[in-house]
């Protein structure tokens, strides 16, 4: 399973994040940015901890955190696979290639592996249109893809 996320190392990191924004006008989106990057995710621990920081209701951090899709309340894993649902790649296979990729990674869509390799994300469009059906695996790309091409493709991670 993932590593323990909650050390007092990235709640200190947190802090001096919280306390180089707490001045600034529109302090919260920096605060969030810097909180998903130490903690992999934004749990209600962590936005307790910015709440009573920047003196901001917990409400408030939880509608940017679910608002916002780079927010994540759970940790995503090492290779986080976007496979995308739009209408160009649904008509060209995606859901059958989204299929493979839970079977061959063992997680479903939404949730991460349990070795904490792989998160599985169903997304909308990407803008590939023309090399539909596409998926993305952390920043690479791969388009114009046949179901036989996934094992390989999951094999590199």
């Amino acid at each position: 399973m993932a590593k323990n996320l909650f050390t007092e190392e990235n709640f200190s990191r947190l802090d001096e994040v919280i306390a180089a924004n707490k001045e600034t006008k529109g302090a919260l989106m920096p605060v969030l940015h810097e909180a998903q990057r130490i903690f992999g995710c934004i749990p209600l621990e962590v936005q307790k901890v910015i709440s009573e920081s920047l003196k901001i209701p917990i409400s408030e951090i939880y509608g940017v955190v679910t608002f916002y899709s780079q927010f994540t309340l759970e940790p995503r894993g090492e290779f986080v696979i976007g496979v995308c649902m739009g209408t160009a790649c649904y008509v060209r296979g995606a859901q059958p290639i989204l299929d493979k990729i839970s079977q061959l990674t063992n997680t479903k869509v939404g949730k991460t592996s349990e070795d904490g390799k792989f998160t599985l994300e169903a997304t909308r469009c990407i803008g590939a249109c023309g090399l539909a059906p596409v998926i993305t695996v952390n920043e690479d790309v791969y388009g114009r893809l046949e179901l036989k091409d996934i094992p390989a493709i999951i094999e590199k991670y």
